[in-house]
């Protein structure tokens, strides 16, 4: 045998072992995790997250074999500016879930820097009940440089949170940018919070975030706020009647919550029920997630697209050739774009 042939059958040898060895990891750790182990379900998020190839070869394998398991629980998207008192609403209506019965987990996207690139990834912090209850799951996961800050591998770990057993999955987004519309686009019911006594109650907040949201709550309504999250609460009330109505003929409510004093969030879960058996009983909650899939299909192929066109050489030593006529008035950012695609 040749050197080159024996150096190719080593090579296929060594190739042979790596994909068993991927598949005995994907087996190992989807199992446990549908066993409800929620290590291999930190592990296997972790690598969904990693940019490693083997990592996310094995990571795809386990997603797809969750998927018969999943599909399972009630996905809530849950926004708000920040200091509205996401986290600790979370906290205290996560507690209520599973003081029902059921088993929580917490999707919390943290904000990237656009200049050092860190996150703090401290949401786990601040939900400290949550935390340290066995049937919750909290992952604060870095939002990294995707569109509206939402975590790029969330819709697949909520199937493997939902292979894992989780019933009830919390998706929090940082509350800025776009963020929202992609949440909403991933989740059976988007509650929005606000705060009361803020200055005008319809400043600072995107007509399309009103109009997208399932339900308001007006968050702190106690001490001294109850006043005037009452008042709040009539006046967004009044907007959101304005607003078209929604296809499935749900009107969002506004309700009042204290996290601190535990009101509000019995109303809050007997409201989302309540949308949930809405849809159901209008053969809407279905085919709305079958939509979802459409969307997410979409949005994969062109985060691929993307990703493949700045990976080649070419394309790149075209972006450069152009950058300088560019930066000095020759061409317009359009022209460029056309000589860098091939089409002028």
């Amino acid at each position: 045998m040749s050197e080159s042939a024996k150096g190719k059958t080593e090579k296929q040898a060594i190739e042979q072992i790596r994909l068993h060895s991927e598949q005995l990891n994907a087996a190992v750790l989807g199992a446990a995790l549908m066993n409800g182990d929620v290590t291999a379900l930190a592990q296997s998020i972790t690598m969904l997250e990693s940019t490693n190839t083997v990592h996310q070869e094995i990571a795809s394998a386990i997603v797809q074999n969750c998927l018969p398991q999943s599909g399972n629980s009630l996905r809530l998207g849950i926004t708000g500016v920040p200091g509205v008192g996401k986290s600790t609403f979370i906290d205290a209506f996560g507690m209520h879930l599973i003081a029902e019965g059921r088993k929580v987990a917490v999707l919390a996207i943290d904000p990237t820097s656009p200049i050092s690139k860190g996150s703090i990834l401290g949401d786990k912090t601040r939900m400290d009940q949550l935390a340290a209850d066995a049937q919750a799951f909290i992952r604060p996961s870095p939002a990294a440089e995707t569109l509206g800050g939402v975590a790029r591998k969330t819709r697949e770990t909520i199937i493997l949170c939902e292979a894992a057993g989780f019933d009830i999955i919390i998706v929090e987004t940082v509350g800025v940018g776009q963020s929202e519309i992609a949440v909403h686009r991933m989740t059976d019911f988007f509650l929005l919070l606000m705060l009361a006594g803020a200055g005008d109650q319809l400043q600072g907040i995107k007509r399309g975030i009103m109009e997208m949201c399932d339900a308001m709550l007006i968050t702190k309504a106690d001490g001294e706020n109850i006043k005037s999250a009452n008042f709040a609460r009539a006046e967004y009330t009044s907007s959101l009647h304005l607003f078209p109505a929604k296809e499935s003929g749900w009107i969002a409510p506004v309700i009042t919550t204290s996290a601190i004093e535990k009101k509000g969030l019995k109303e809050t879960w007997e409201l989302i029920s309540k949308h949930e058996q809405w849809m159901k009983e209008r053969n809407l909650f279905h085919a709305h997630r079958q939509f979802q899939d459409v969307q997410w299909m979409h949005d994969t192929i062109k985060d691929a697209l993307i990703t493949d066109f700045y990976s080649s050489d070419e394309n790149m030593s075209r972006i450069e050739s152009v950058e300088s006529d560019l930066k000095e008035g020759k061409i317009t950012a359009f022209e460029a774009a056309k000589i860098v695609l091939g089409k002028r």
